[in-house]
């Protein structure tokens, strides 16, 4: 198949990537056992906020006329079945076991700078040309049933004999892929690797719009309980939570533009002709969920207002109660505390009628104060 270069071809590519690819199975990097801090650039070291899995490897080989899935003992296994003239996907999933990773990439003659990238899952997202591979790394960003929101990262490295993945830990959105590639439907057994990893790409993007689906539900419920007034305690910890996804989600998704964007725009001989029309595709689909995650932004910011301004309206209504029977008992403690005092001559406490006259005097005041208070519509 063409590729974008003048005049270069696939096959072209292949031969000069056997020449330059080692057969025996040898790490072409050492392990340096240190710090990430002040290490030598290229070192290959995991980083991340999460306790590294031990990995499980699979490959998956096809052409048009056939596909296997496999799952390998060990790296040995998996780099025996290479095979020329069918696309290998292999997907490492856990980076626990660094050799591995060192062992697999040193096979391919990744850079050392590549490695470290992949094993540093706090990378930002990007897109890199490096001759004879091209690498990716993206976000795969996963709604967990308990609705909370997970980050993983995912390095794809394109190679012109299929295509290599390292995820942080099993499990992962690239099921309709595997499903097209077994039933054959669509061009993806046609096509090359490049056109694989732009199908593992779609699929990411397309989870993303999963993920926004379930923080709009979430932020609709949120509203309705705002303008009923039905909000607990949690509903400030519940909104700001959403919050906080909706701007991680967005600080993800942008550099994940911008690799899409690179990818596009890319003359990489690894990657096929034909290919623009389903990047441009993918740019799109980026720049909606951007879009989407900016108004879902602006909806929490105006579901919070409404709260704050409820909760204020809420609060300046039980102060108007408060004060309209506070300015009813002002009169009445007057008279009350006029009587109270102790002088000997008082002469309304000598007559019987005094003491029902008083009661008689502070109930009309009272009785008034309310009825001004109705006709004024203070209440």
């Amino acid at each position: 198949m063409p590729v974008r270069s003048g005049g270069a071809t696939l096959e072209a590519m292949k031969d000069a990537h056997n020449r330059a690819r080692p057969r025996p199975i040898e790490p072409i990097f050492k392990s340096v056992s240190s710090g990430t801090a002040g290490s030598v650039p290229g070192t290959p070291i995991y980083i991340g906020d999460r306790t590294p899995v031990e990995a499980t490897l699979s490959l998956i080989q096809y052409n048009a006329e056939q596909v296997s899935f496999i799952t390998p003992e060990s790296l040995e296994e998996i780099l025996a079945m290479q095979e020329e003239g069918m696309v290998n996907w292999v997907n490492v999933n856990g980076l626990a076991d660094q050799d591995l990773v060192k062992r697999l990439c040193g096979y391919f003659r990744l850079e050392a700078l590549t490695v470290e990238d992949i094993l540093n899952t706090e990378h930002r997202p990007k897109a890199e040309d490096f001759g004879t591979y091209f690498l990716l790394i993206t976000k795969m960003i996963t709604r967990k049933p308990d609705c909370t929101v997970e980050y993983e990262q995912v390095s794809i490295v394109i190679t012109p004999f299929g295509v290599l993945t390292f995820q942080e830990v099993p499990g992962d959105c690239f099921g309709p892929v595997r499903e097209r590639l077994r039933t054959g439907v669509g061009r993806l057994r046609r096509l090359g690797p490049s056109y694989l990893a732009y199908a593992l790409l779609d699929v990411i993007t397309d989870n993303y719009f999963s993920v926004l689906e379930s923080l709009g539900d979430q932020l609709e419920t949120r509203e309705e309980i705002a303008a009923a007034r039905s909000s607990g305690n949690r509903f400030m910890v519940e909104l700001q939570g959403i919050k906080a996804d909706l701007n991680r989600m967005r600080r993800t998704v942008w550099p994940v533009r911008e690799a899409v964007g690179a990818l596009l725009h890319s003359q990489s001989d690894i990657l096929e002709d034909g290919l623009d029309p389903f990047l441009r595709d993918l740019y799109e689909n980026t720049v909606q969920v951007l879009d989407s995650l900016e108004v879902y932004r602006e909806a929490a910011a105006s579901i919070q207002e409404v709260y704050l301004s409820s909760v204020s309206n809420r609060m300046n209504e039980v102060m108007k109660v408060l004060t309209i029977i506070s300015t009813i008992f002002i009169p009445l403690t007057f008279i009350v505390g006029v009587y109270g005092m102790n002088f000997q001559y008082m002469p309304e406490l000598e007559q019987p009628w005094a003491y029902p006259a008083t009661w008689g005097v502070m109930l009309a005041i009272a009785l008034g104060m309310v009825a001004y208070f109705k006709k004024k519509k203070w209440f």
